[in-house]
């Protein structure tokens, strides 16, 4: 606080130094309180502020346990239903909604659209309220809304499956970089007609690694799976191998196939271990189709099976056979040069006695004297 002498109580005059020395101080003060006012007026967000959002499918007044949208509508028909978004943060946000269509990525997760991709499938098929395609809703924290939609599906829209989804974006900025985040929820559309839920192998191939021990080994069966029909499907998959008569050997892979929308494909490597290096392997794949929990029931879904051919062909085993057959050989040629050895040497020392004798004038008994 600035204090300024009160002159008619002033036992002296004030010198022009001090004075001097009062107004610089006193305009100190004026800037450090100017600046603290400054600095609590940009007090930044607290360290603990959190942005958080949600959507989920709902009801007309809130959240009704669905986990996505599953819809059978007939070509020209609207539907109805409710979305809910929730601000699950500490800080007010601005929330973007709209939709958009699906696809697989290549690790065969669900994708949804870039948020400023224009759709032209399924996700174009929805409006909210006055027919938009997109909302900017500002939610405090801790609050939601529901949204009402509709979805029309086109007269001429083909039979099957049709994926897409509803996203929930909020663009926040960090530093120098605009950061958007969403949300989504699945969002599939069945046209009623001629369902055809197939799944296909198109390629398979296998590779044998051994081991050192000959009855050891791996072998990996690479595939490629196309969804060939108009439902969406996953997979249980087992990946095994035989051998001859058709006796299996190794172990048994089990893998589950992720949901595959129509049209996609996907590159799948299974490995079998514990196999043996039994010279002819025929590595096969079996693929039972399934539908999600939440999903339509499409009806029957026949089993995929796929084989190929391989070779295993054991080294080792071959070398030592190659070495026991050489030693056979060699000790069988043995055998056979000392019994000429012992035949010759028997029949030299009979001749080498019949010599004897005929030089002492003595025939052996049982020997031609004429010889």
């Amino acid at each position: 606080m600035l204090v300024i002498p009160n002159p008619i109580r002033a036992a002296h005059p004030v010198r022009p130094a001090r004075l001097s020395r009062l107004v610089a101080a006193a305009l100190v003060g004026l800037v450090l309180a100017s600046g603290m006012v400054a600095a609590s007026a940009a007090v930044p967000a607290r360290a603990d502020d959190t942005d958080g959002i949600s959507g989920s499918p709902s009801s007309d007044t809130g959240p009704d346990g669905r986990s996505r949208f599953s819809y059978q509508v007939a070509p020209g028909q609207v539907l109805e239903d409710y979305y809910v978004l929730k601000n699950t943060g500490s800080t007010a946000q601005v929330m973007k909604v709209f939709a958009t269509d699906a696809y697989n990525t290549d690790d065969g997760s669900y994708g949804l659209l870039d948020t400023d991709a224009t759709p032209t499938g399924a996700g174009n098929w929805v409006a909210f309220d006055g027919g938009q395609k997109v909302l900017e809703i500002p939610l405090d924290p801790g609050a939601q809304q529901v949204v009402p939609f509709s979805i029309t599906v086109p007269a001429d829209a083909a039979p099957g499956d049709h994926a897409a989804g509803i996203v929930i974006s909020v663009t926040t900025a960090e530093g120098q970089i605009l950061v958007d985040r969403r949300v989504a929820t699945r969002l599939y559309v069945r046209v009623p007609g001629d369902l055809q839920p197939a799944l296909t192998i198109s390629s398979i191939a296998a590779d044998y690694q051994g081991e050192f021990n000959p009855f050891d080994g791996h072998t990996t069966i690479t595939f490629t799976v196309k969804n060939s029909g108009n439902v969406a499907l996953g997979a249980e998959m087992v990946a095994g191998v035989n051998t001859y008569l058709g006796i299996g050997t190794g172990e048994q892979t089990r893998q589950e196939l992720a949901e595959m929308l129509p049209g996609s494909t996907r590159t799948i490597t299974m490995t079998v271990n514990g196999t043996g290096q039994l010279g002819y392997l025929n590595p096969y794949v079996s693929m039972q189709p399934t539908v999600d929990a939440d999903a339509l029931d499409p009806g029957a879904l026949p089993t995929v099976n796929r084989d190929t051919v391989t070779f295993a062909v054991p080294w080792l085993l071959l070398v030592l056979l190659v070495i026991a057959a050489a030693i056979w050989g060699f000790l069988r040629l043995r055998r056979a040069r000392d019994e000429k050895t012992a035949r010759d040497w028997i029949a030299y020392t009979e001749a080498e006695a019949r010599r004897k004798a005929r030089d002492e004038g003595v025939v052996p008994v049982g020997t031609d004297a004429s010889r």
